[in-house]
């Protein structure tokens, strides 16, 4: 499966490095490119917008830290929506209220 992944901090990182191991494409995008490497080492690809990111992948996930970095994510100039082919789904995991979510 083909899983974009945009946060690789302390919990996005070890999620996104269990989706490597279990054989899956993974296409990656995060703010500092310095958090990305052991992900690109162990065969991730990374993109440098998360728009690039949602036109490779399938499902595409976010842990990201506060509401005002999912709504850019998602949908900024660069987010997700905007590279999203019909039928992709994004699931966002990340650390912000239910209401923002919704």
């Amino acid at each position: 499966m083909k899983i974009g992944f945009v946060g690789s901090g302390i919990m996005g990182r070890p999620m996104a490095e269990n989706l490597l191991r279990a054989g899956h494409q993974l296409y990656v995008y995060g703010r500092r490119f310095d958090r990305l490497e052991p992900m690109l080492v162990m065969g991730a690809l990374g993109k440098g917008t998360p728009s690039e990111v949602a036109a490779e992948a399938d499902i595409t996930f976010t842990v990201v830290s506060d509401t005002t970095d999912v709504e850019q994510i998602i949908l900024g100039d660069r987010g997700l929506v905007h590279g999203a082919k019909p039928g992709h789904t994004i699931v966002d995991m990340s650390t912000v209220s239910p209401a923002a979510t919704r």
